[in-house]
């Protein structure tokens, strides 16, 4: 079963937090094709949100290939090793852009973000 333990919800809409979470993830290898996901009853509660808000989340990850619904059963995850490179990719690509755009926005060098990106990864190991 898919955990919404680290859940924490965020900026923006919840149903693309949802998602957000959902393929972060995947991409990090903690979700797996063939695991299945809470009910969308359970996850409202368990967000303390609205079901139509799960509901407009799983649907998007349906419309995505990365979940698979049936009518009264479970819904599963459905990926194949490619989707998840592509997953991984399109995620990575999107922060590296945010993260270069925040940096250059508060004026700090390609150098500087070197030296930080640095400091960072030794202080995570």
């Amino acid at each position: 079963m898919v955990s919404f333990e680290r859940f924490v919800p965020g900026d923006g809409p919840i149903y693309q937090q949802i998602v957000l979470y959902i393929k972060r993830e995947i991409s990090s290898g903690i979700i797996h094709p063939d695991d299945e996901m809470p009910s969308r009853r359970v996850l409202s509660a368990l967000l303390g949100v609205n079901p139509n808000t799960v509901q407009k989340a799983y649907k998007l990850l349906e419309d995505e290939g990365i979940i698979r619904s049936h009518s009264g059963a479970k819904s599963l995850i459905v990926l194949s090793e490619k989707m998840r490179e592509k997953i991984r990719n399109d995620l990575l690509e999107n922060d590296a852009k945010n993260a270069v755009a925040t940096l250059k926005q508060i004026g700090v060098s390609k150098n500087e973000a070197f030296e930080l990106i640095e400091r960072f990864w030794k202080e995570e190991d």
